[in-house]
């Protein structure tokens, strides 16, 4: 990866801006188990973190032999987002790194374009990051393939190997690798933790951390001055 000073900061929304991904999980589990797909929460830390939609559907019908009817989709969407209603948070420290940050920002999520929306409109982020945010919709291929970054790179109008990435899932990571970005992993969501195992070769950070207010100490160059 590049050593230039970075110009562009790419966030990943679930799990780095939101801690969603432990809610997320439960939900499809138990959406699932309706259709009589037997899954733990591991297996869909392992197939589905950071993954869109159409992932999921190829993985349970390879799996499973299971084609999910398409009432499926819209279904688990509205179950999901009546749970963030009641239980989404935002990660501690997200507001005052963004409000320090000396560079430009965006979101670059596997999430659908309603579900980015409202997930961040309800923690109070859409009027900062909305117009920034973009989705695996937007891109032929999404993670772990580049171009969803590749794309948010060009449409910020920076140089791949001068963005930064904050991601929490291994895909993300082997996205931004692939993009040709910096990339550091977020371990601070309810999904994960200090005792999150090393990550494989091909999907090593440059860092990890786990809290927010960690990141200048990491990056104080990024820090706007007083």
């Amino acid at each position: 990866m590049s050593d230039r000073q970075p110009t562009l900061l790419i966030l990943d929304c679930d799990g780095v801006l939101i801690d969603s991904e432990i809610i997320s999980a439960q939900m499809l589990v138990h959406e699932l188990a309706k259709m009589g797909v037997e899954i733990d929460l591991p297996y869909v830390a392992r197939h589905f973190l950071g993954r869109s939609y159409p992932t999921v559907m190829a993985q349970i019908r390879k799996e499973f032999g299971l084609t999910l009817p398409p009432e499926f989709e819209a279904q688990y969407r509205e179950s999901l987002l009546a749970a963030f209603e009641t239980g989404l948070k935002i990660m501690p420290g997200v507001v005052s790194m963004l409000e320090d940050l000396a560079i430009p920002c965006c979101v670059a999520t596997s999430s659908s374009p309603r579900r980015a929306e409202f997930s961040l409109r309800l923690v109070g982020l859409w009027d900062r990051l909305g117009p920034q945010t973009f989705t695996a919709s937007l891109v032929e291929k999404g993670k772990p393939a580049p171009d969803l970054f590749l794309y948010a790179a060009a449409r910020m109008g920076a140089d791949p190997a001068e963005c930064l990435v904050i991601e929490d899932s291994l895909t993300g990571i082997r996205a931004a690798r692939a993009a040709g970005m910096r990339v550091w992993r977020f371990i601070g969501g309810s999904h994960m933790g200090p005792d999150t195992p090393e990550e494989p070769e091909d999907a090593r950070p440059d860092h990890r951390f786990h809290a927010f207010h960690q990141f200048y100490q990491l990056a104080p160059t990024l820090r706007r001055s007083p």
